[in-house]
């Protein structure tokens, strides 16, 4: 092999090495510019100031989950006064009961200051709230008592329950008939509803579409031989006439009610609706007692807001 050719290759070797260097500077150098522009360009974004228009999706997504922390953190306490008990929760925006219901007999005699030291008593014993629903066993107007039947109308009559027990809990309350409020925790929102609560009285109330209409106490009215609907379908009555006749009397109540309203759907509630002891019409049903507590919830409706204008704090 003659000497010159190991010396050719040698020189094509480097050429070719030379060749691959300046290739490959000339590709860092292409890198560089391109990180050099690109970082240019984004100094250029940073520095020029945003439009209100521009800013503005960044601060509504801010504000959206602090929204909905702050709807979150709204919960009620619902007290749900009986006759023979008052129960009470804490619930949910969603209307969830949060806390295991708490209750306390109703104190005999039921005067507006033993039963406001019982409401707190029990909210006492539940976690922290931001409003108040109370559910009350008579006819209202404007936060204030006009009758309690079953409480003692001479104690209540003129009381202003929601402006005191706000004052005694220092949270803003409202205040509606108890039927009016299980009404809320059970109906479906179709067409006229009608609600009968059966307990130590029997409550009612009336709904169209889901909205709550005019409140009437049905259980003063006279129903047979001069007896009220309390005095012959109430916890004495059931007590007095026994379990047989007391379902009898129902069973015509209900026939009777349908004639004067007729209604939809009929809810039958209230402590005593477990003691029904036959087959229901096909447009009654019956209704969990727990709808006079998870109710509560719905008394803070914007809907319900005419009712309560110019009331509590």
């Amino acid at each position: 092999m003659s000497p010159v050719q190991p010396r050719k290759r040698a020189v094509a070797r480097d050429a070719a090495t030379k060749r691959t260097v300046a290739k490959s500077r000339v590709t860092k150098s292409r890198v560089s510019k391109s990180k050099a522009a690109k970082s240019t360009a984004a100094k250029s974004r940073a520095a020029k100031p945003r439009t209100a228009k521009q800013a503005a999706p960044k601060r509504r997504a801010a504000a959206a989950p602090k929204a909905a922390k702050s709807a979150a953190s709204v919960l009620t306490l619902a007290v749900d006064i009986g006759g023979s008990h008052i129960k009470a929760s804490i619930l949910s925006p969603a209307g969830v009961m949060l806390a295991q219901e708490v209750r306390v007999a109703t104190p005999d005699p039921a005067k507006p200051a033993a039963v406001l030291d019982a409401i707190a008593g029990l909210a006492a014993q539940l976690p922290r709230y931001r409003r108040v629903a109370v559910g009350f066993p008579g006819a209202l107007r404007d936060g204030r008592v006009l009758t309690a039947p079953n409480l003692g109308t001479d104690y209540w009559h003129g009381f202003a329950l929601a402006e005191k027990l706000a004052g005694r809990l220092d949270r803003p309350t409202r205040v509606l008939n108890d039927a009016d409020v299980q009404g809320l925790g059970v109906i479906e929102g179709k067409g006229l509803e009608c609600v009968l609560t059966l307990g130590t009285g029997v409550g009612s109330s009336l709904f169209k579409d889901g909205m709550l209409l005019p409140h009437l106490e049905l259980g003063q009215h006279p129903f047979v031989d001069n007896k009220t609907y309390d005095e012959y379908l109430g916890a004495a009555a059931l007590e007095k006439k026994g379990h047989h006749k007391w379902n009898r009397r129902l069973e015509k109540a209900i026939e009777v009610v349908n004639r004067l309203i007729n209604y939809d759907l009929l809810h039958l509630g209230g402590g005593n609706a477990r003691q029904i002891a036959f087959k229901l019409p096909a447009k009654v049903r019956l209704a969990p007692n727990i709808g006079g507590i998870t109710g509560g919830v719905r008394v803070w409706d914007r809907a319900l807001d005419p009712l309560f204008a110019g009331r509590g704090r």
